[in-house]
C-alpha cells in the first residue's frame, strides 16, 4: 500500500484508526478459551466487527511468537484474512546488523504480506536500509515512546537537541515520507508540535491512545497535517472491550466512536 492509497483510505472512512491485534489467549473470552482455533476465530470476529472504521491493523508479533509454532501459524493466517484495503503492520521491532535485517525484512515483507514493520534504530543506518529496499512497504521506525523507560535515553540530552531528536532528524535522511514513519507514543502528546515541525511531512504511527491514558484530541489538534498523516493505534481498548459473547460487536462499537471523533478532526 502506497502513500496515496493510505490517504484515500483515510478520507473515504474518515478515520485514521489503527485496531492492534494484542491477542493474548488470557484475556480472550472465556467461550472461545478452550477451542484449538480460539486466537483466530476471535482475531477473525474483530476484524470484521471493526473493518468499517478502521484503515489499519497492528499485529504485535510477542503475543503470537510466545506461542511457537502455532502462533505463527495464527499470525499467518490473521494477517492474510485482513482486507487488502487495511494498512497492515508487524510490530515487530526489529533491528540488527545488515544482513540479519534483510532476512527480518523477507520474513515479514515477502513470506508474510505485512505493509509495514517497526524498527529500532539503536544500530544505525546498515540495520534500517534493508527494510526500506522494499517498493511500497513501509518502515516504522521508534522516535518517542510512552513508556517509562524512554528518559533513560530518548529523552536524554545530546549537545542542544534530546537524543530522540537526533534520530528523527537522521532516520528521515535515510528514506522519505512515502515508505518511512515514526512511532510517537501518544502520552508525549507536549511534544508532537516540536516533533511535527522536525517532520512536517511523515506519517506518524501513535500508541497509547485509550487503556494507555493518551488523548486523541491532543494528538490531533497538535501532530495533523494537511494529508492527515497520523495512523492512531487501540488496542485494548477495542478487542477487549467485553469479555462476554458480544465482544465482537462491543468492539466495533468502540472503534465507530473512535471514527466518529476522528471524523470531526479531519
Amino acid at each position: 500500500m502506497d502513500r496515496q492509497r493510505l490517504i484515500q483510505q483515510i478520507k473515504s472512512k474518515n478515520s485514521y484508526l489503527c485496531v492492534g491485534l494484542d491477542t493474548d489467549h488470557a484475556k480472550i473470552p472465556v467461550h472461545l478459551q478452550s477451542r484449538p482455533d480460539a486466537i483466530i476465530a476471535f482475531n477473525k470476529a474483530i476484524i470484521d466487527a471493526t473493518k468499517d472504521h478502521c484503515v489499519s491493523y497492528k499485529i504485535n508479533t510477542a503475543f503470537y511468537e510466545a506461542m511457537g509454532l502455532k502462533g505463527w501459524a495464527a499470525m499467518e493466517e490473521t494477517v492474510h484474512y485482513i482486507p487488502d484495503t487495511h494498512f497492515k503492520i508487524a510490530d515487530a521491532k526489529r533491528g540488527d546488523i545488515g544482513n540479519t535485517s534483510t532476512q527480518y525484512a523477507k520474513a515479514f515483507f515477502e513470506t508474510l504480506p505485512f505493509d509495514a514493520i517497526t524498527v529500532a534504530p539503536y544500530m544505525g543506518s546498515d540495520s534500517v536500509r534493508p527494510f526500506l529496499e522494499y517498493a511500497d512497504k513501509w518502515t516504522i521506525v521508534l522516535g518517542l515512546t510512552s513508556n517509562t523507560g524512554a528518559k533513560d535515553f530518548e529523552l536524554q540530552k545530546t549537545g542542544d537537541e534530546y537524543l530522540y531528536e537526533k534520530v528523527l532528524r537522521t532516520v528521515a535522511g535515510w528514506g522519505n515520507p512515502a515508505n518511512l514513519m515514526f512511532v510517537v507514543g501518544a502520552t508525549q502528546a507536549s511534544a508532537f508540535e516540536n516533533i511535527r515541525r522536525i517532520l512536517p511531512e511523515h506519517f506518524f504511527l501513535v500508541p497509547g491512545v485509550g487503556a494507555q491514558g493518551g488523548s486523541l484530541k491532543d494528538i490531533s489538534e497538535k501532530a495533523m497535517n494537511a494529508d492527515c498523516g497520523l495512523l492512531v493505534n487501540a488496542s485494548r481498548a477495542v478487542i477487549y472491550a467485553s469479555e462476554k459473547e458480544d465482544f465482537a460487536e462491543e468492539a466495533g462499537a468502540i472503534a465507530r466512536q473512535y471514527q466518529f471523533e476522528m471524523g470531526q478532526y479531519l
